[in-house]
């Protein structure tokens, strides 16, 4: 994983007269020092058809000053700030570093990263320093040379030379790069028109190549395609934004973007009357690959956990040695470093890379239907209303089952209707307001209640094929019958309380 920091800074361009800024004043600057001036050269790399630039992220491999090396920048929330991941220059100049090919294999898609740039800098800095010496910020005066290579696809002047300003803070805060600001301004400089010196490079190439990302939907949702379409804008976001942190493996993350894929496909099953279903539903069952392709090892992780707790209710003596180990060999046959490879391996493959395009695709042209022009706040208490009215079937048809395996298999797609439900009305909360978070509330409560007893069936089945290869080996099977029937117990306890949770649940102007 390469080192990962934050930039802030700000750009400037000079009118045909500026002259020298004026730095002494500036409010906590007590000194202004220079420094040698270097000499810097950057090779930037992108796809052919520039989709990194088109991102607003520049990928660059520089040598000269004291960060030479591989230089990652990516955008981020905050004003003027970018997130920069840093990694040695390493032996091979044209081969990008793993951990950075990562970062960016989301917007990639297995394309060739390839030399599309050549920059040239003459660089003179200086540090403005509080009255102890630290350094609050630094401002580089950069002499640009800038050649289009091989990987740059179009006509233009492939040599340029420009002139800029760039003030990055190091220890100072935001006021300081106001206050620096004011005097550019003063002495002629204004802010530079680029966000980078690779986008003022390449020009009119970042519009010539393939489409720009899909413009974000209205702040205000005022029709139901409108709403549909912000809600949709923010879980693919969330998959593009989680993909960089599942394969560093952070805590978290692969749940947290199978969570935000089903989102997305419970979305394009809940607006299937503003959405054209011809266009959706093939996404939708990508979708549902991909959640199966993310869940394999949170579905370990939670099956690990729950039997560990059941472990721990055992009466003495019964979880033995040789019954922990049965357990959890049954639990690691699919180990987290195997699970994860298969992961990985689905997410460098063309079948994930297709996914992604399409959703690109869908938000770049939405299949809107005539229903979607109609105001949201009535399609979309409908549209909560009809998954309501869905659940409420599911949760009847449960309830009325005996106990039993068709009770379970009648309660899992309770939970799936359930989760459906919630969703929804999350997807309505910037529009309905607090009666949709009400209801996402209750939903909620369901669903975990559901889950809780589903996970009780897994764990059961798990513990039934647990027992069969103890009793081939030969082995006492007594404890895991003691473990199924403590599950057993729980899941009962589930289905006695759901009828009263259901009654609770089912109510509010949402509940149809």
């Amino acid at each position: 994983m390469g080192k990962r920091l934050r930039e802030t800074e700000r750009k400037y361009e000079a009118d045909a007269q500026a002259g020298e800024p004026d730095l002494n004043g500036i409010d906590g600057v007590a000194a202004v020092r220079p420094l040698e001036p270097a000499a810097l050269d950057a090779v930037y790399f992108d796809t052919a058809d520039l989709r990194l630039a088109r991102h607003h992220i520049t990928l660059r491999r520089r040598t000269g000053g004291d960060d030479a090396g591989w230089h990652l920048k990516l955008p981020a929330e905050a004003a003027d700030t970018r997130t920069e991941v840093h990694a040695p220059l390493g032996r091979a100049p044209r081969t990008v570093p793993k951990a950075l090919a990562d970062e960016v294999a989301v917007h990639v898609r297995g394309r060739r990263l390839v030399p599309v740039l050549r920059l040239k800098n003459d660089r003179e800095r200086v540090h403005l320093l509080d009255k102890t010496g630290g350094t609050l910020a630094e401002m580089a005066y950069d002499h640009v040379t800038a050649e289009l290579l091989e990987g740059a696809d179009g006509e233009g002047e492939p040599v340029q030379h420009w002139t800029e300003t760039e003030v990055e803070l190091v220890g100072g805060g935001p006021e300081l790069l106001d206050a620096i600001e004011e005097r550019l301004a003063a002495a002629g400089l204004h802010r530079s028109a680029s966000p980078s010196k690779l986008a003022r490079a390449l020009g009119d190439r970042l519009t010539d190549t393939a489409p720009s990302p899909a413009p974000p939907p209205p702040a205000r949702p005022e029709t139901a395609g409108d709403a549909v379409l912000a809600y949709l804008h923010k879980q693919v976001r969330a998959i593009t934004e989680l993909d960089p942190a599942v394969r560093r493996d952070e805590p978290d993350s692969v749940h947290r973007m199978r969570v935000a894929t089903r989102r997305l496909r419970s979305a394009l099953r809940t607006y299937a009357r503003e959405l054209d279903r011809s266009v959706t539903g093939p996404v939708a069952d990508e979708l549902k690959w991909l959640a199966g392709v993310l869940g394999a090892e949170r579905d370990r992780e939670v099956l690990a956990a729950r039997l560990a707790d059941r472990v721990a209710e055992l009466e003495d003596g019964l979880a033995t040695d040789e019954v922990t180990g049965r357990l959890r060999q049954g639990v690691e046959a699919a180990s987290h470093s195997r699970a994860r490879a298969a992961l990985l391996r689905e997410l460098r493959g063309d079948r994930y890379c297709a996914l992604l395009d399409s959703l690109d695709a869908l938000l770049a042209d939405p299949p809107l239907r005539d229903r979607a022009k109609r105001p949201a706040d009535k399609a979309l208490t409908k549209a909560v209303r009809r998954d309501h009215r869905r659940l409420a079937r599911r949760m009847a048809a449960a309830i009325a089952q005996p106990p039993g395996s068709g009770r379970d298999v009648a309660l899992h797609e309770a939970r799936k209707a359930a989760k459906r439900a919630r969703y929804a009305a999350e997807s309505a909360q910037p529009v309905l307001g607090r009666p949709a978070d009400r209801h996402r509330v209750r939903m909620t409560g369901i669903q975990q209640l559901l889950g809780e007893h589903q996970d009780s069936v897994m764990c059961r089945a798990a513990l039934v094929r647990i027992a069969r290869e103890a009793h081939a080996a030969g082995e006492d099977t007594f404890a895991y019958g003691a473990l199924h029937q403590l599950e057993r117990d729980r899941a009962a306890e589930v289905e006695e309380t759901l009828p009263a949770a259901w009654r609770r649940a089912d109510r509010g102007r949402l509940a149809g």
